[in-house]
């Protein structure tokens, strides 16, 4: 199976850096109660750190969207198609994918059951429809170059359906419904043409 971005091992510390913080929360619960002397902290050095949290969550979400937002800027015209809970009816399609999303990553099956992981290739032009779904938590599954997002929720399935840039490259995929601590590894390349691994990203 094809890891287009390497992250197998960066999902496995990933749960490993939440179990040890969740262990670390639940330890500092039990000192709190136990021992609340030793966290009497003064006023202004709790209104400190909560004022860092606040801030660090602002720019963080500032500096998100401008990157995105840039981002978008340089993705070339594509037309859109659509997306719903069913595929569009008397439409043919040049290719037709299976989406598997999970914490945090995606599987794509083609039509013989060949399965890749964060990556599908296809040509330029092709019509593609996807067949997506997850059986863990709730997902995105967000295609920029045709901004369109499809909403996945466990146990159920939607579809997606794009044409494909006519220019080759890498575009890029990504879940954006916050699905956990891996939530912003969660990324996939929709590859158009014949590209050598690690070719232009667009």
């Amino acid at each position: 199976m094809y890891d287009a971005l390497g992250l197998e091992g960066t999902r496995v510390l990933l749960i490993s850096i939440m179990v040890a913080l969740g262990a670390g929360g639940i330890a500092a619960l039990f000192t709190a109660l136990f021992w609340p002397r030793r966290w009497k902290l003064p006023y202004s050095a709790e209104v400190g750190f909560v004022a860092l949290l606040v801030g660090l969550l602002f720019y963080a979400e500032y500096s998100s969207t401008k990157t995105y937002t840039a981002y978008e800027s340089l993705l070339p015209a594509v037309s859109g198609e659509g997306g719903g809970s069913t595929p569009p009816s008397g439409e043919r399609f040049d290719r037709e994918v299976t989406v598997l999303a999970f914490q945090w990553g995606f599987l794509f099956y083609d039509e013989e059951g060949n399965a890749s992981r964060n990556a599908v290739k296809v040509m330029p032009g092709e019509r593609v429809l996807f067949r997506i779904l997850t059986n863990d938590v709730i997902h995105g599954f967000n295609v920029p170059v045709a901004r369109l997002t499809a909403e996945l929720e466990p146990g159920g399935v939607n579809y997606l359906w794009i044409r494909a840039p006519e220019t080759t490259g890498r575009y890029l995929i990504q879940c954006l419904n916050y699905c956990g601590l891996g939530h912003a590894q969660m990324k996939a390349w929709l590859v158009v043409g014949d590209i050598e691994e690690g070719g232009e990203e667009a």
